[in-house]
């Protein structure tokens, strides 16, 4: 693995997780004896990983008290969204300022990141390194344990990333970018949607297949059927 940094997002309000995420937030809910959060900095660090961002916006104290007791073995730093929340580009601006121009993972620790991934993860290392274009990992909607999720990409025989009103792919929740693709945005609330726009319309976003099963804690309906099953 070339890449050794990755921003963790968990500033969300996780509203669609009510009642459990009133007085935790979303990154600190366990599934399979571990929370979100954790799990994900477990599966960085395994491939690799030596220096983790995390974001933090709603009950961020939970998830810095959290962090300090854990004791990671890789760099942990927490940036948090005081004034208000910065949504994910925003976020994903801010949290990367310590990156300089280092290039750098992006994941969601909503997606239950398990030992399958880690070949899938090395693969977009090698393709970010051979084609210089930001990547995302994709899944078919077929993999997916939700079904009511609509798709978000669809990916061309060359691996270029596009949208079209019938998507067969969505994403899993884990990119490898760097602070290029942001240009002369501003650090303030904007969705990551449109950097993704801006660069499909130039042919610059690329995308790998998943073969994993896709579990993705989406609500809290979802959460409580996954609770139950041994991933």
């Amino acid at each position: 693995m070339k890449i050794k940094k990755a921003i963790v997002l968990g500033a969300g309000f996780g509203k669609r997780m009510h009642p459990i995420t009133k007085k935790i937030p979303k990154p600190l809910v366990t599934i399979n004896n571990i929370t979100l959060l954790e799990n994900s900095i477990k599966f960085l660090t395994s491939i690799g990983i030596k220096h983790i961002v995390v974001n933090a916006h709603f009950r961020h104290k939970q998830i810095s008290h959290f962090i300090k007791k854990k004791n990671f073995s890789s760099k942990i730093d927490l940036v948090i969204e005081k004034e208000k929340i910065l949504n994910t580009g925003g976020g994903i601006l801010n949290a990367s300022k310590i990156f300089k121009k280092q290039n750098f993972f992006v994941v969601n620790p909503d997606t239950l990141w398990r030992k399958g991934y880690k070949n899938e993860f090395r693969k977009l290392d090698k393709n970010y390194k051979k084609n210089k274009k930001p990547i995302m990992l994709l899944v078919s909607k077929s993999k997916s344990y939700d079904k009511s999720f609509k798709g978000d990409f669809n990916l061309n025989s060359n691996n270029e990333i596009s949208r079209q009103k019938n998507n067969k792919f969505i994403f899993t929740g884990a990119q490898i970018i760097n602070r290029s693709v942001f240009k002369h945005k501003k650090i303030k609330p904007f969705s990551m949607n449109i950097v993704w726009n801006d660069l499909i319309k130039n042919k610059r976003l690329i995308g790998i297949k998943s073969k994993q099963k896709f579990f993705h804690i989406n609500n809290y309906k979802i959460y409580k059927k996954l609770y139950k099953k041994k991933l």
